[in-house]
């Protein structure tokens, strides 16, 4: 029978892998914060529409090595079963061709195919594949059935590919015509070694600019691939997972960026295998759009005031102290001049940081708005560090980000 995990806190309930001699000792490598799929103005990718007869080839990139790997994929958004006709694994030699040597066929309970039902998630069998931290991994997922809406991660930063039929054990590139920057039904990749593992995790949490926007695609320019590179080059062994959510609020979900972060703190911070510290950073879409007409994806909007992102932020640290886990607050970056600035807005901005710096609740800060701010007006953003949205760093505003913080307190 396929191995199904039903919804809830990894790890899920899950029928046994194959009996094997070997001990596994496993760390989250890789993970993204999946989301709605949606129709929209602000979304548009392959989700909403869903797959039928396609072969969907993904590049992620771990950080940690180990002999075995692990795919966790998550149905938590379908709207029926998600039925995998297979999947595979190996080790990416650029765009959508993968190392032939390196192709693993993945299974789930001894079997090619899985049914993941509504709401679900599935963790495939281990695969025997040794990598080292930064490799990139390409999966690819074949999907014969119609799926309906996917489960999917909107702003991957990174090129995903689509061909048509089976071309799960094709390591080349030319049946995969079609484009998209998002990753769908991937939810994380488990690294092992035959030694007890000895990484923790560190969560990077936040919205899109955790997440990356406008950073250069295929290139892990992120904060938090920054980061993770600052702690290798110190010679420490973290992972640092990225679950940020392009236009993720704080306080509100939306239907097509995301359940707040209140409702999705447990699941896409705390419930990773040994976290150890969540650096979280958000509120910016708070404050914005609750100064905007309500669109698709900003309802419910109201006016977002500093008390109540405030006591949204305490609730996340005592739901991670509960769970011995450090919250590092980040500062909210400036905003002046973007298309959606409001003089209130900022008011609330400044409100928000003068607590994170000042407050004494978190375990530590990072100060992001600093480090981003121009020094001739610190409302505003840098203009070396400036996207061209006035909002979103560029690839060295993110470079900035990741050298503000202060590794000893993570």
């Amino acid at each position: 029978m396929p191995l199904i995990a039903l919804l809830g806190a990894w790890p899920l309930i899950a029928l046994p892998a194959p009996a094997t001699a070997t001990t596994h000792n496993w760390t989250r490598g890789w993970a993204a914060a999946v989301q709605h799929p949606s129709q929209s103005e602000w979304i548009s990718n392959w989700a909403y529409a869903g797959f039928r007869n396609h072969s969907v080839r993904q590049v992620v990139r771990v950080g940690a090595g180990g002999s075995s790997l692990r795919l966790r994929l998550s149905n938590v958004y379908g709207t029926a079963p998600l039925r995998l006709t297979g999947a595979s694994i190996g080790k990416s030699a650029g765009g959508a061709t993968v190392r032939p040597t390196t192709m693993r066929t993945v299974t789930f309970g001894r079997s090619a195919s899985v049914t993941i039902p509504t709401g679900g998630h599935a963790t495939a069998d281990p695969v025997d594949l040794r990598v080292r931290a930064g490799e990139h991994m390409t999966v690819t997922l074949y999907l014969k059935d119609s799926t309906g809406p996917a489960t999917n991660h909107n702003l991957a930063i990174a090129t995903s590919y689509r061909a048509t039929g089976d071309h799960l054990r094709n390591p080349g590139a030319a049946p995969f015509t079609e484009r998209s920057t998002s990753w769908y039904y991937l939810a994380g990749l488990d690294v092992s070694t035959r030694r007890p593992a000895k990484s923790e995790t560190i969560v990077a949490f936040g919205d899109s600019i955790t997440d990356g926007q406008a950073a250069t695609t295929d290139a892990d320019r992120r904060y938090p691939d920054v980061l993770a590179q600052r702690l290798k080059r110190a010679g420490r062994s973290e992972v640092v997972l990225n679950s940020g959510i392009g236009g993720n609020r704080v306080l509100n979900d939306s239907a097509c960026l995301g359940e707040s972060f209140l409702n999705r703190f447990r699941r896409d911070a705390l419930d990773h295998p040994r976290v150890r510290t969540v650096i979280t950073m958000g509120g910016i879409n708070d404050i914005m759009h609750g100064d905007t007409t309500p669109s698709t994806c900003t309802t419910p909007n109201p006016k977002a005031t500093g008390e109540a992102l405030i006591n949204g932020y305490r609730q996340l640290i005592r739901t991670a102290h509960a769970e011995g886990v450090k919250v590092i607050g980040g500062t909210i970056p400036p905003f002046k001049d973007s298309p959606l600035f409001t003089d209130r807005g900022e008011s609330v901005r400044d409100a928000v940081n003068q607590w994170i710096r000042s407050g004494g609740e978190f375990d530590g800060i990072v100060d992001f708005d600093r480090a981003l701010a121009d020094p001739a007006d610190t409302d505003r953003i840098r203009p070396a560090y400036d996207s061209g949205d006035r909002l979103h760093p560029n690839d060295a505003g993110y470079r900035a980000m990741a050298e503000a913080v202060n590794l000893a307190a993570l």
